[in-house]
């Protein structure tokens, strides 16, 4: 079954909550969003409270999406530039699907709902986003139709001497 997406939902404790578990089981079973395994709720709390400020403020825009049975499954945060070079474009941050659902075509899912999302933005051409080396994201990301524009070396490091590139991959929306 496909998942319910919605950009900017209204977000409640409910949706917090569901995002917070979302966050911390994607982070336990070693995806890259930021964290290290492993992770509590409240690791993640104090940065999911800076992603919906700034969703709140009007700089990123939140896409959940939903399984069959209503719970949070997948997230990504679309961040606008503020620069005035650099407003035709936007950020894909945070990009999850929760691992029960690994497997089943929702990150593609996700990444289409996402590319949707950035075309009904005022002004958008495209979209910019960031991986984690070593990951296979890139890859993933490339079969969704992003190119790899940038790396820089060892710009992540997950533990002490393990370093990974950081691949900057670029969505043209035309």
């Amino acid at each position: 079954m496909a998942l319910t997406f919605a950009l900017d939902p209204q977000v409640d404790g409910t949706l917090r909550d569901g995002i917070t578990e979302l966050w911390t089981d994607v982070s336990n079973a070693g995806g890259a969003v930021g964290f290290v395994p492993p992770v509590s709720a409240d690791d993640i709390r104090p940065e999911l409270a800076k992603h919906l400020a700034a969703a709140a403020e009007g700089r990123t825009r939140l896409l959940v999406g939903r399984d069959e049975g209503g719970a949070v499954a997948a997230t990504a945060f679309l961040s606008l530039n503020t620069h005035r070079l650099m407003e035709h474009w936007l950020w894909l941050y945070t990009v999850m699907v929760h691992p029960r659902h690994q497997g089943k075509g929702y990150g593609r899912d996700l990444m289409d709902a996402a590319a949707e999302a950035a075309r009904g933005t005022a002004g958008i051409e495209a979209i910019r986003l960031t991986c984690r080396g070593g990951t296979g994201l890139d890859r993933f990301y490339a079969s969704c139709g992003y190119k790899e524009v940038g790396r820089v070396p060892d710009a992540i490091r997950v533990a002490d001497g393990d370093d990974r590139d950081e691949i900057v991959m670029l969505l043209p929306l035309g």
